[in-house]
């Protein structure tokens, strides 16, 4: 089932009880972070199904901006089993519900805000560097 950007937000005011506070919603969402951040930690010092390997890349003076994707990497190796997928997706989860909650608070449509930014990546494509 697809959903969007705006009805998810809508569903995220509609469900939004206990932490309706701008503060509460800015720390739960820092929060909810944090969990993804210890999932995919733990999917590579507890599970394994992930492999950390991190090393300064060498990137030849001639090289082009659009040589950097193929130079620069993720540093990871392997596939989320199925129980780290589980978790992390559940976490990310929550922390889209609470960037939904963020845009509610302040008045700001998700659905916007990700258009807007899809433009921008489209016209400065690699040129964005991110």
């Amino acid at each position: 089932m697809e959903v969007t950007p705006s009805e998810f937000q809508k569903t995220a005011e509609e469900t939004l009880i206990q932490h309706q506070s701008i503060i509460d919603i800015l720390s739960k969402g820092q929060e909810a972070s944090a969990r993804v951040n210890r999932a995919v930690t733990k999917a590579v010092t507890k599970c394994g199904c992930l492999e950390i390997h991190a090393v300064r890349p060498e990137i030849p003076e001639e090289a082009s901006l659009s040589d950097l994707k193929q130079l620069l990497n993720r540093h990871l190796t392997g596939a989320l089993c199925s129980g780290c997928r589980e978790v992390i997706e559940k976490e990310l989860g929550r922390q889209v519900f609470y960037l939904a909650a963020l845009c509610n608070s302040l008045g700001l449509s998700f659905q916007d805000i990700m258009a807007r930014e899809q433009d921008k990546l489209k016209t400065l494509t690699i040129f964005n560097l991110r």
